[in-house]
């Protein structure tokens, strides 16, 4: 099989995956009668979850084809079982983003998939079961990916092309087709993924983008010489999707949280906690993917010594404990010692304090409390305070006020008057009549 054939079988993986991503697009968006709060109909939301199905038909039909035309040669069969098996995983994953799954079902599905790549594969019995828990591992490690738009694509991108030319290093075997047919259709996908992101992988094409890759390393070690390191090259290449698996896990243990139940705490996530944009982070993590696949590229090309992987593996380790204490789960809050309205003490009791004798304060020394008024007794209260002027209140303007004798106010006895407002005069104590007496003052 020639580099042609290889490039030929990725243009079509190109072509095809670009017009059906543009038809679940315009599918998508298309305006249409709104069945929901945000006013566009479900169909909408199902659709942009179709890109992972454009991935994987745009892949299978290449890749397809170009068996079909001889392009892989007595790999046939091995090429097909890893089609078969990715088709498997695809439908799950399609089934998935429709109606969540048990966990177990995926991981069953997934290892069935993986034994069936292997059995074409002709591996022996160790390294085919090394070889499906590898793939289910790769699987499940890129599909935690799938959080941010276009990380997933661009870290699938880097990684496609190490194994790429990892395949076309003697002589262009027939396991290159699926990397080649694989990066094309990410790069397809990835014009849809400018920010507002239009498509999404979604489940399907990230287990699908997870498992084709990891089948297409399983191959690549399968048929690559002696001489190459490839045990130790070809996992590298997962070294970005196999740290944001190793992260979350860690975290999540820390915590004390689930480790099935999502949450927002993956490199992605993280990274836009440090004020990184979206599309900064699908670059960032694009060249991080890139320092391992180049490094474990040149070890397979046998141009570097197998121990120099540790760098980049310890600079990603490094890389891992340094976004570990970034902050992304919300603080548990803390008991008070204070009494709860009911009465009870919502914090440990306090022995130190029970033990001290308790000494009754004097009553000069208490802070002072008025006394409460009943409330039904309050409005009659207040109403007689207002006539009679005893509280001292003040009144609207031109409204009489009624004072009687004997009145007291808060500066002494309040001096009666009349309506029009003028005191009146009280009975002298002699006996003597009122009206002498207002003779003799005016």
């Amino acid at each position: 099989m020639n580099v042609l054939g290889i490039i030929a079988t990725g243009m079509a993986a190109l072509v095809i995956t670009v017009v059906l991503a543009k038809a679940a697009r315009r599918a998508a968006y298309r305006p249409q009668e709104p069945h929901g709060p945000e006013g566009r109909a479900p169909r909408g939301r199902v659709l942009r979850h179709a890109g992972g199905a454009a991935v994987a038909l745009g892949v299978g039909a290449a890749t397809g084809a170009a068996v079909w035309l001889g392009a892989a040669d007595d790999s046939a069969g091995s090429v097909l079982g890893v089609l078969a098996g990715a088709a498997l995983v695809a439908l799950l994953g399609l089934v998935h983003d429709l109606k969540p799954l048990w966990t177990a079902l995926r991981l069953a599905v997934q290892t069935a998939a993986a034994v069936l790549v292997v059995c074409f594969a002709g591996l022996s019995p160790a390294a085919a079961a090394l070889a499906v828990v590898w793939i289910v591992l790769v699987t499940n490690a890129f599909a935690l990916l799938d959080h941010s738009g276009g990380v997933l694509a661009a870290v699938g991108v880097v990684t496609a092309a190490g194994l790429f030319v990892c395949a076309t290093l003697y002589g262009g075997r027939p396991p290159a087709l699926l990397p080649a047919a694989l990066e094309a259709s990410l790069v397809g996908l990835l014009l849809h993924c400018r920010r507002p992101a239009r498509l999404c992988l979604g489940s399907c094409g990230a287990q699908f983008t997870g498992f084709v890759l990891a089948s297409s390393g399983a191959l690549i070690q399968a048929a690559a010489p002696p001489g190459r390191a490839a045990w130790a090259a070809l996992p590298v290449l997962a070294t970005v999707a196999l740290a944001d698996a190793a992260l979350v896990v860690v975290s999540r243990r820390r915590a004390a949280r689930p480790l099935l139940r999502g949450a927002d705490d993956h490199i992605a996530h993280r990274l836009r906690r440090l004020r990184v944009t979206a599309p900064g982070t699908a670059i960032l993590l694009a060249l991080w993917a890139g320092v391992p696949v180049l490094a474990g590229t040149l070890v397979y090309a046998q141009l570097l010594h197998p121990a120099l992987l540790l760098v980049p593996l310890a600079g990603t380790a490094a890389a891992v404990f340094g976004l570990l204490r970034v902050p992304v789960y919300a603080a548990p809050s803390r008991p008070s010692a204070r009494r709860a309205p009911t009465g009870r003490r919502t914090g440990p009791p306090d022995r130190a304090a029970m033990s001290r004798p308790v000494v009754e304060r004097p009553a000069w020394s208490r802070p002072f409390a008025p006394r409460a008024v009943a409330p039904a007794a309050a409005g009659p209260a207040k109403a007689a305070l207002r006539r009679t002027g005893a509280g001292g209140g003040r009144t609207a303007p031109g409204v009489p006020v009624e004072r009687s004798p004997g009145a007291v106010g808060p500066s002494g006895p309040v001096p009666a008057r009349t309506a029009a407002g003028r005191p009146t005069v009280p009975p002298p104590p002699t006996g003597r009549t009122t009206a002498p007496v207002a003779a003799e003052r005016s």
